[in-house]
């Protein structure tokens, strides 16, 4: 951990004067979309609203790696709102920042702002954090709190959905009627449980799917809704084309069957959209 001694010592021998300012125009903000905010809030053992109480920036010799036009900090931090985080979280926190430069000061760490931070703890550090990426860190809204307590809730839920690694087995069967069929699509999930889709058609009538979390399909299941943990476990993580490898032993009639439910699929999904690069 940097010691808040050491900090101040960083402060007295890299004065913020001789930091040389690199002129910007102030960056966009992110509108960060559903996927981004589960990409980030996911892995982060820690999810807390933080009051910043001191910012120092750090100088070049102490920020090694820092992309040209951004600015390291190293923060100390209440914690004014813990979302998810470990039995005995100390109340005043510390973490390593990189912000982008700005002509203005809008981008700048003051006091007293607040920020949602996602991070996991440093081991053997009590109350220093690593942000789970550079985007971690960022500027607190009531609307913002919400949405991150919404989707942390729903990970934790008993019947929460798995994340999905890959497309398993499939099976195709014709009805009796001409145009009526039904496709099952079995999903290979991280923790082992069952995950399926199921494509019906019926004649005169618009294709119908559904995702099962376990062995027996609910009559009642259906898609997942937008912008929920289920659809970001398949939108963003399922690819794009039925593998070949799961149509290996499914003959061509079948395979090119399963190929246009799988497609109908991946459609009514939609894309992943995401509005943050990722490191």
């Amino acid at each position: 951990m940097i010691r808040r001694s050491l900090a101040i010592g960083l402060l007295t021998l890299t004065p913020l004067a001789a930091i040389p300012a690199q002129k910007a125009a102030p960056p966009e903000r992110i509108t960060f979309s559903y996927a981004d905010l589960a990409d980030l809030a996911l892995p982060a053992q820690v999810a807390a609203q933080v009051r910043v109480k001191e910012a120092i920036p750090l100088g070049k010799d102490q920020a090694a790696g820092v992309p040209a036009g951004r600015t390291r900090y190293y923060v100390e931090a209440d914690v004014t709102s813990l979302i998810r985080g470990p039995i005995g979280l100390p109340a005043r926190l510390s973490y390593l920042t990189d912000l982008p430069n700005a002509a203005d000061s809008s981008t700048k760490l003051k006091n007293k702002a607040e920020y949602l931070v996602l991070a996991n703890p440093v081991a053997g550090r009590a109350g220093e954090l690593k942000l789970v990426d550079k985007d971690a860190h960022i500027p607190w809204t009531a609307e913002l709190g919400q949405r991150i307590r919404s989707l942390l809730k729903e990970a934790v839920a008993p019947n929460a959905a798995p994340q999905i690694v890959g497309v398993g087995n499939v099976f195709h069967v014709a009805g009796t009627l001409p145009g009526e069929s039904e496709s099952q699509l079995f999903l290979q999930a991280a923790d082992g449980r069952p995950v399926s889709i199921s494509v019906l058609r019926r004649p005169n009538q618009a294709p119908s799917w559904a995702v099962a979390l376990g062995e027996i399909v609910d009559e009642a299941a259906g898609p997942p809704a937008p912008d929920s943990l289920l659809w970001y476990r398949l939108a963003c993580t399922l690819p794009r084309q039925l593998p070949d490898q799961s149509l290996a032993d499914v003959d061509a009639e079948n395979a090119n069957a399963l190929r246009a439910d799988y497609a109908l699929v991946m459609e009514k999904l939609g894309s992943c959209a995401r509005n943050r690069k990722r490191s």
